[in-house]
């Protein structure tokens, strides 16, 4: 039985309740007794956990008794406190040999009950000389003492619980992000020999069977580019690098009608209307932009109305550069327009599953790394994505 209880981890868990000192020290000064401890008890086990002695009781945390020499076992077994005012003129305590053992002539012992119901020990007092202690006043603040060790005790038991399972928690994403990265180079290069392959087999002359699986080969692998660059890039952040920049200053429409023709290749039935008024250079990580335009672009190719052209717009305007991409379709409802830039959240309200989730939070991520924000909007008519970035001289 003794092996079952960690008495050192009891009395680690009475000295972390920073109010316990205070507790003591009223008992004692309320009730003119010398000394007041909480002890921790069990079946064979009576082990003091917080003591004030001004009376040389010899007890300090740690020290033991045994269990048959003390009230404290009647007490685990009935729940029942028990006080004397004077041992000698007790009609049940005197004569008693526990009093007479210890030399104490006034007494009383509470019973601290944890919140689930089991017993941890009694909060108690004791004092060579006799001491008014048998009074509802008395006995309802050792009662509301004993109950406030017990919050704590309970408290502390939720806080350590909560933080064991925030660590697993940490250790299971820290796992999971670092095969994220290590599965995102390793899928880099075969993924990459095959992109080439379709772009060296569409440059032959070939029959339209052929032609036309070497383009679904080369769109699928856009895709996985995609893909695992959103992997990279979200375990990158998660670890700890961020989302990294490298700025140059450039003519970011360039980039945008680039990337508007690679989707357009992919997406050859869907109508792209672009309207691009950017006469000045950008200062911004050029690839990252083209990074976040496509991400955003690609949602809404995905997910808007097929039959309706996704329109992209972009200008300069009172020392913002703002950049929107607006797809008709169905509104997206509350619940996920609430998740819409968080990772693994997907737009499934159309029934598209495609991907990890990760493409448009990259692309908040990235829009944040440059000072901006990337914002949604979506009612019956149409959704609406729109980068805001400050101009940077």
């Amino acid at each position: 039985m003794n092996s079952q209880v960690d008495y050192a981890a009891d009395i680690a868990a009475i000295e972390q309740i920073s109010v316990v000192p205070s507790i003591l020290e009223v008992i004692c000064r309320t009730t003119g007794m010398g000394f007041a401890a909480i002890a921790r008890v069990t079946e064979e086990k009576w082990v003091a956990c917080s003591v004030l002695d001004e009376i040389e009781f010899g007890m300090q945390p740690g020290s033991e008794l045994e269990i048959e020499t003390t009230f404290c076992n009647v007490i685990r077994q009935t729940g029942e406190a028990v006080v004397i005012d004077h041992v000698e003129e007790d009609e049940v305590y005197c004569g008693h040999p526990i009093p007479a053992m210890y030399g104490f002539q006034s007494y009383i012992s509470m019973p601290i009950v944890r919140m689930d119901g089991t017993f941890f020990g009694t909060l108690c007092a004791i004092d060579n000389h006799p001491a008014l202690i048998n009074n509802p006043q008395t006995i309802g603040m050792f009662k509301l003492f004993a109950e406030l060790i017990s919050f704590h005790l309970n408290a502390a038991e939720k806080l350590a619980e909560a933080e064991e399972q925030l660590l697993e928690a940490n250790r299971t994403a820290e796992l999971r992000e670092q095969f994220i990265a290590i599965l995102g180079h390793d899928l880099r290069n075969p993924v990459g020999a095959i992109s080439s392959s379709a772009q060296l087999l569409l440059r032959l002359d070939l029959d339209e069977l052929p032609n036309e699986i070497a383009r679904i080969i080369q769109n699928s692998s856009f895709r996985m580019n995609n893909l695992i660059e959103n992997m990279l890039d979200f375990a990158r952040g998660r670890l700890g690098d961020g989302i990294g920049l490298s700025y140059d200053e450039g003519c970011v429409e360039e980039t945008f009608v680039q990337v508007i023709k690679e989707l357009q290749f992919i997406w050859p039935n869907r109508p792209i209307e672009s309207y691009l008024q950017i006469h000045e250079p950008i200062k911004c990580d050029g690839k990252r932009i083209a990074q976040l335009f496509s991400n955003i672009l690609g949602n809404a190719l995905t997910h808007g109305d097929r039959n309706q052209p996704v329109v992209v717009r972009g200008l300069v305007e009172d020392g913002e550069f703002l950049l929107s991409v607006s797809n008709p379709g169905k509104k997206i409802p509350e619940h996920i327009m609430s998740r819409l830039f968080q990772p693994f959240s997907r737009s499934s309200h159309d029934g598209n599953n495609d991907g990890l989730g990760l493409g448009l939070y990259i692309a908040s991520e990235i829009a944040i790394a440059h000072g901006g924000t990337l914002e949604a909007s979506s009612d019956e008519e149409r959704t609406v994505l729109t980068l805001r970035l400050p101009i940077m001289a």
